[in-house]
């Protein structure tokens, strides 16, 4: 799928980047406004109903081979990476699962390369060794304890992360050899994002049955968090991210990513009055540059590069949060 003249890479880029911002939200609402110790219910929750919505406004379902493939899928970019999450967040200190899960673009830039055929750069490994160097500055804390099963879990998550949008981007935009298995033209990205999201949801409704119980009553505040995650953090941000995948490069949408964590710190400053140490500003630093230099990577020949995020062109509302970040930050200084 090509972009069209009025969509530029650039653009594709920025709107992709939304989905990584807005899962970049899940923490301080977990953390806020959902019922305590009920991860498994939490994922389910918000991948089912989204996925049910966005069914019913497509009304379109899987033929042929795109059953096996959206289950597939479904388990990989939903399903099987939220558990994966919920064992390495079980065991692990928070900031080391963050840690981990930030190797997923150097492994999707790996299988990318095998799988697809796009070249693997050295602006593009080093962006990837940046961002993991630089997630682990903001979120890493001495003396975090290390466990070979949520290691396990963590690494697992990101290559279940990574694999999914791998294959998203091979089955979704075949090779021209392959065009008989292609997605059909006439579905919808909002279909297929239905279609993983209800396999992915399914399955950890299950899982949540099983491992944490018959679901609690759920007040008013559980509802607000729950209908925030469910449509923007997961419908909507899904939609985009799929978009994204099918019009780019597997680096450089995978790399994406990594704007989650700083988005997670940013809210936690802003609103839960959380302190930001030198290294962890400075952490930030080093994902804004591999962020930077990652999409400075050119394409495979023949295609269109797409060019850094322009800092300038961002939302309004994101200037005005550094703003309030900076002036918040000089305030506390002169207390």
């Amino acid at each position: 799928m090509s972009t069209s003249p009025a969509t530029t890479p650039r653009t594709t880029l920025a709107v992709t980047a939304l989905a990584p911002i807005a899962w970049g939200t899940t923490y301080l609402v977990t953390t806020e406004l959902l019922p305590t110790g009920r991860p498994l219910l939490a994922g389910a929750l918000r991948a089912l109903p989204a996925g049910l919505i966005l069914l019913a406004l497509t009304r379109r379902l899987p033929s042929g081979s795109w059953w096996w493939r959206a289950a597939v899928l479904g388990v990989l970019n939903i399903g099987g990476f939220f558990a994966l999450l919920f064992v390495a967040a079980e065991r692990l200190h928070g900031g080391v699962a963050a840690a981990l899960g930030a190797i997923q673009p150097l492994i999707a830039a790996c299988l990318a390369a095998v799988l697809l055929g796009e070249r693997l750069r050295r602006r593009t490994v080093l962006a990837g060794m940046l961002g993991v160097a630089g997630v682990a500055m903001i979120v890493l804390q001495p003396g975090a304890h290390l466990d070979a099963v949520g290691v396990a879990a963590g690494l697992g998550g990101a290559a279940s992360m990574a694999s999914g949008v791998t294959l998203t981007k091979r089955w979704r935009t075949p090779s021209p050899s392959a065009t008989a298995s292609a997605l059909p033209p006439t579905v919808s990205n909002l279909a297929f994002t239905s279609w993983q999201l209800v396999v992915g949801g399914s399955l950890l409704l299950i899982a949540s049955i099983a491992v944490e119980g018959a679901p609690p009553a759920l007040t008013a505040t559980n509802l607000i968090g729950f209908a925030w995650l469910a449509t923007a953090g997961t419908a909507v941000a899904y939609a985009l991210w799929f978009r994204g995948i099918a019009r780019l490069p597997v680096a450089n949408v995978a790399l994406l990513g990594l704007l989650s964590p700083l988005v997670a710190v940013t809210a936690g400053y802003l609103v839960l009055d959380q302190r930001l140490g030198a290294i962890q500003l400075t952490g930030m630093a080093v994902v804004l540059a591999a962020l930077w230099l990652g999409q400075r990577s050119p394409q495979t020949a023949g295609q269109t590069a797409p060019r850094a995020i322009d800092l300038a062109r961002m939302p309004r509302v994101a200037r005005r949060l550094s703003s309030a970040m900076i002036g918040k930050m000089l305030a506390s200084r002169h207390c």
